[in-house]
């Protein structure tokens, strides 16, 4: 109880600290910070130039001396001075905009399924140097059934597929732990160099990372449907070097992403192999439940549904399904202790 009213009134922080866009809980106030994961700085000077939303307008339009970075790859950090600056910043602009003086906050921070025990330390030591006081690690996917309201702490069967920007966690969790999990790199990320790649075989076009994910949200799609959608492409044409126009149409951003679509969908099946027929059974009864950024592409869950032969459910607000776990977990940190995650942990069965 004391944890509980401590958090919604000491400004504690909960963060979903992903490769693409970072979101931040406050204790009492919601999600105020929803910005990429980027860091823009002088080499030159060697200081940050920007953080957030300012920096990612500034990737691919920077003289040669500024660069923007993204200091978390694939779902764990890369660049440990960045993200600890990235850090720092949100939790100084998270107590920037209270009224009261800067504390030394709680935190606690979504992370990958299965990462090593240095890149745990790694994410705390960041956090540690950023100002916080104390550090709790919760894997991303047990925050979003959190967030998702699932009954993980029941002997029974949750099924969470979390899409992300750097990685993919397909996991199986009972009891307030994981039972059989899955970490992809096949995430957001690789599905838009999927898009830059096929431009380039196929159009002879050059694409920016930013194009790609423009084409992957406005046309992309896991399945296809009797409406075609398409839009207008510009980029750079390989052979001239000049700027060019291309139409792409939703069934070239799905054959672009085949590849992709289909490890997603194998490893799906190989989790559920590997489920105990128990908890098969809840799953088979509950479905299973999409989450993170990539849920969003269209005709998803339907795919996958296709492939597992099992329910397949997109969460409300995916997006935000990781933050808001890790809100509910500051709030209630007595009786979901022991969903934290700990250096000496067990990774739980990979196939």
């Amino acid at each position: 109880m004391f944890n509980k009213f401590f958090g919604l009134f000491s400004h504690d922080i909960g963060m979903d600290l992903g490769t693409a866009t970072t979101l931040v809980y406050v204790g009492g106030k919601g999600i105020v910070i929803n910005q990429p994961s980027v860091v823009a700085f002088n080499k030159k000077t060697n200081q940050i130039v920007a953080i957030g939303n300012e920096a990612r307008e500034m990737v691919g339009r920077t003289p040669s001396h500024i660069v923007a970075v993204r200091p978390l790859r694939e779902g764990v950090i890369s660049d440990f001075e960045m993200t600890q600056e990235m850090i720092s910043y949100f939790v100084k602009k998270v107590h920037k905009e209270t009224v009261r003086p800067f504390v030394r906050p709680r935190m606690v921070i979504g992370i990958p399924s299965g990462i090593t025990g240095v890149e745990k330390k790694a994410v705390r030591d960041a956090a540690r140097n950023a100002g916080a006081r104390e550090v709790f690690l919760v894997e991303e996917p047990v925050a979003a059934a959190i967030g998702v309201k699932l009954p993980i702490q029941e002997p029974i069967g949750n099924m969470v597929v979390d899409i992300g920007g750097g990685s993919t966690d397909i996991v199986v969790i009972s009891l307030g732990g994981i039972v059989v999990s899955k970490n992809l790199r096949t995430a957001g990320d690789q599905m838009n160099q999927d898009i830059i790649n096929y431009a380039r075989e196929e159009f002879k076009l050059l694409l920016g990372e930013r194009t790609a994910e423009d084409i992957k949200i406005a046309v992309g799609s896991a399945l296809s449907s009797r409406d075609g959608i398409e839009t207008i492409v510009r980029g750079r044409d390989l052979i001239t070097g000049l700027p060019r126009e291309v139409i792409i149409t939703d069934a070239d951003v799905r054959e672009a992403l085949s590849g992709s679509l289909n490890i997603l969908a194998e490893s799906v099946r190989g989790v559920v192999e590997q489920t105990p027929p128990e908890l098969l059974s809840d799953i088979m009864h509950r479905g299973i439940i999409l989450v993170g950024g990539g849920a969003f592409l269209r005709g998803l869950p339907e795919f996958l549904e296709s492939e597992a032969k099992i329910p397949v459910h997109l969460a409300d607000d995916p997006f935000t399904a990781v933050v808001r776990g890790t809100g509910i977990i500051l709030e209630n940190l007595d009786s979901l202790r022991e969903v934290l995650s700990e250096d000496d942990d067990e990774i739980p069965p990979q196939y």
